[in-house]
């Protein structure tokens, strides 16, 4: 542990970077992430680019699929180092360099100051540069979630977060693609842990969602469906 410069405790943590086809962007953010003295870990989902050499050769540990499997898949493997390597807590970034690492001291100063199990980052309190699609879309999955949550949660689809150890060992996930980060907000609301939201700044730059909006949705729709009749 380590004190950042807001005076919060950095628990030992490793920070989750899912990431296909991000060799432009991925090195930057494990350099940033070095600098802070946080571990970095890759998982390379089946890219076709140097991701995975680039990430490897910036100090990161890179774990690497064969084929793309999805980000829920990458996230579930990269939860399994983070518990077999005995790391505090886990922070997920997305590898396009949409988060960043600046917002980092915020999610810890948030979680010491509430003692939360989770802190998300929030997008929707400057939405100004975000797609108007995303934006709308965002608003409905994030009401429709934390209704089944219980509680207001503004950006339920946001990658970008901090998790403690307990919350991954205790939510045994399933999901293999984008529908997961709903998955892991339902079933932590359900097993009563602690989660809170920091506001973040997300940068756009033009690029191409990887999120099928037709696949995707069917998927998060029957989690939804599955999350009831449970």
């Amino acid at each position: 542990m380590f004190l950042n410069i807001f005076g919060a405790i950095m628990i030992k943590t490793c920070v989750l970077i899912p990431s296909y086809n991000e060799a432009k962007t991925v090195g930057g953010i494990i350099k940033e992430l070095r600098d802070k003295g946080l571990s970095s870990c890759v998982i390379d989902d089946g890219s076709t680019d140097d991701t995975a050499s680039i990430a490897k050769s910036n100090g990161a540990v890179v774990l690497r699929h064969d084929k793309n499997m999805g980000k829920g898949a990458s996230l579930r493997e990269g939860f399994k180092y983070v518990l077999k390597e005995g790391f505090a807590a886990a922070l997920i970034m997305d590898g396009d360099g949409q988060h960043e690492t600046g917002d980092i001291d915020n999610f810890f100063k948030k979680m010491e100051d509430t003692d939360a199990d989770i802190v998300i980052g929030n997008r929707m309190s400057d939405t100004s540069s975000m797609p108007l699609v995303r934006n709308i879309t965002n608003k409905f999955m994030s009401c429709v979630i934390s209704k089944l949550c219980g509680r207001k949660i503004p950006d339920t689809q946001c990658g970008f977060r901090l998790i403690k150890r307990k919350a991954v060992e205790d939510i045994n996930l399933e999901s293999s693609n984008y529908e997961i980060e709903s998955e892991f907000l339902i079933k932590a609301a359900k097993k009563g842990f602690k989660i809170y939201s920091v506001p973040i700044k997300t940068v756009y730059k033009g690029e191409k969602s990887k999120i099928n909006p037709i696949i995707d949705t069917i998927r998060f729709i029957s989690l939804l469906i599955n999350t009831v009749r449970r």
